[in-house]
């Protein structure tokens, strides 16, 4: 039988508490190696941040092409921020009316929109050189690389500044020169145009009345409505596909192609610029790419159903194209001159961003005139009809 020393009675009461000490230390690192091995492998048990969510608005009726467009980039944003960031967007009248989409982002009503620049044109006349002007012969892509490589970003933070906007904006996606409109009759000169009832925006006001017309803004969903109720003569809108969409070949089978009134025209993205500062950095240049990615997605899928559309129109709705007059387009140019002269004389910004966009322009469709190859000779030759026969 093993013999056992008995401790003295401190001894054992030193040697009892050293056990206790010891056993709450082990006990305590045994805790502190579990939580280390949670950190290291396996998640935090706690509640995380939901994602970063906005509500927004177009000014589109939801059956128009551009209500997709605007569709289309809230995915984009959507998708490429893991669903950090989430858009939802409304259509035109879900909250505000398609006009007053740019006071309810500044004031925080919505966090963003999606919209066009001359809808603004009551606020800030300077804006809409962005939209509906001859752009100096600059098609809407180069007003796009004017604003970004030919200091137009800097002058539009300046506008928008002048009436307090508090908004950060994104213009993109390149539209196609718009069609003159749709007529009761084809417009063969310019004194067509007078005492005519016109639908039009921007600075293409000015520039019809100085053609003589009786002009009426409205957004696009209240166009067709007010042709069929005789309210409006004729109109403009924008491109085949939308114009089909919202019933324009109900009202009218005349339609004048090209302008020089919105030959350069582009959507614009917008944040409540309070929402947008507090993103995080990691946002931010997301939302920034996925801007530019979604101009060329919209510019591709522009040519795609747009010259579906101007098809369908001809074939099924029976629509007549017309191409308009050049004694109207030169009327056109010579008009504008007088607005921009004007509107250039009572607003300081709009004559700084005139002068801009004149300077840039006078480089970049020069060389463009030099550089690219005109399409007509290329499409006769594998596309034309051939030459009737000698008898």
């Amino acid at each position: 039988m093993k013999k056992t020393t008995e401790l003295p009675a401190q001894e054992v009461s030193q040697n009892g508490s050293r056990r206790t000490f010891l056993k709450g230390a082990a006990i305590a690192a045994g805790s502190a190696a579990a939580a280390g091995a949670a950190t290291l492998g396996f998640p935090m048990v706690a509640k995380a941040q939901g994602p970063i969510t906005m509500r927004w608005q177009s000014t589109w009726p939801s059956k128009d092409i551009f209500h997709e467009y605007a569709l289309d980039f809230a995915k984009k944003v959507n998708d490429m921020t893991g669903g950090d960031l989430k858009i939802e967007v409304l259509p035109a009248g879900a909250v505000v009316p398609a006009f007053g989409l740019l006071d309810a982002v500044s004031k925080g009503t919505l966090d963003g929109g999606h919209g066009v620049f001359v809808y603004h044109y009551g606020k800030q006349t300077a804006v809409a050189l962005w939209g509906s002007s001859p752009a100096f012969g600059m098609d809407a892509n180069m007003l796009l690389s004017w604003h970004k490589y030919g200091g137009g970003k800097a002058l539009l933070e300046k506008a928008y500044s002048a009436i307090n906007a508090n908004i950060v904006s994104f213009p993109y996606g390149p539209m196609a020169t718009q069609a003159l409109g749709w007529f009761k009759k084809p417009i063969t000169k310019p004194d067509d145009f007078k005492g005519l009832k016109f639908r039009t925006v921007g600075i293409s006001i000015d520039l019809f009345q100085g053609l003589g017309a009786a002009v009426t803004a409205l957004p696009g969903g209240e166009i067709v409505p007010a042709m069929d109720r005789g309210l409006i003569d004729a109109a403009e809108f924008n491109n085949a596909s939308s114009d089909r969409l919202l019933g324009f070949a109900d009202v009218s089978k005349v339609c004048m192609l090209q302008s020089y009134h919105q030959n350069a025209e582009s959507f614009e993205i917008t944040f409540n610029k309070t929402k947008y500062d507090a993103l995080p950095a990691k946002l931010k240049v997301i939302i920034e790419n996925a801007v530019e990615a979604a101009s060329a997605d919209l510019s591709w899928k522009a040519i795609h159903r747009y010259s579906q559309d101007y098809i369908e129109l001809q074939v099924k709705d029976k629509v007549r194209f017309y191409k308009t007059p050049d004694s109207v387009l030169r009327k056109q140019l010579q008009v504008f001159d007088q607005v921009a002269a004007k509107k250039s004389a009572e607003n300081p910004i709009f004559k700084e961003i005139v002068e801009s966009q004149r300077k840039f322009a006078d480089r970049a469709v020069k060389w463009d005139l030099d550089t690219n190859v005109r399409r007509e000779m290329a499409y006769n030759h594998y596309f034309g009809k051939p030459a009737p026969k000698k008898s």
